[in-house]
């Protein structure tokens, strides 16, 4: 029986796509296309004040680690402050969350999704930069949240309105 070997994938610091993505920056480290859609992982680095709003997404199991810095986690369940080492795991199933950098230093999370499909909305809605480049957040008027919205259900999510989960 003859089997197929993968060679290992190593990537440096600075290589991979990185995105703006919502003032952000995503380093896309592994995509569907990579592991046949079993999973995708996503570098992120999230600028003071940064993050995405609420949003759920009902079939895909998103976990986060947090290697720098921390972040607000806020969910239908409640409030929760990650500091660096802390992992977070949002369950498929739609739980609405989202997550903040409510401190002045940078915060970076390794974002792991299965099955993959996330990246690619990152990648719809992120514009190239170079690894370090922040772009401003885009300004969110009724044009572009209607955007936002129209492109997340394409990639099986929901957005909320920003208190959603005050």
């Amino acid at each position: 029986m003859e089997t197929h070997k993968q060679s290992p994938v190593t990537l440096g610091p600075q290589q991979g796509e990185t995105l703006a993505v919502m003032g952000s920056n995503y380093r896309i480290l592994a995509t569907g296309h990579d592991t046949a859609g079993a999973y995708a992982t996503i570098d992120m680095v999230v600028p003071p004040g940064g993050g995405p709003g609420p949003h759920a997404h009902a079939d895909i199991e998103e976990t986060f680690f947090v290697v720098e810095g921390e972040v607000e986690v806020k969910s239908e369940f409640g409030t929760y402050v990650a500091a660096a080492g802390s992992y977070i795991r949002i369950p498929k199933g739609g739980v609405v969350h989202s997550f903040k950098n409510k401190s002045a230093q940078p915060a970076r999370l390794l974002c792991t999704v299965v099955p993959a499909g996330l990246e690619t909305f990152f990648q719809e809605i992120g514009q190239p930069v170079v690894a370090g480049q922040f772009l401003p957040p885009p300004v969110l008027d009724a044009t572009a949240i209607q955007r936002i919205q129209a492109l997340a259900q394409k990639h099986g999510q929901q957005v909320f309105p920003p208190n959603f989960l005050d």
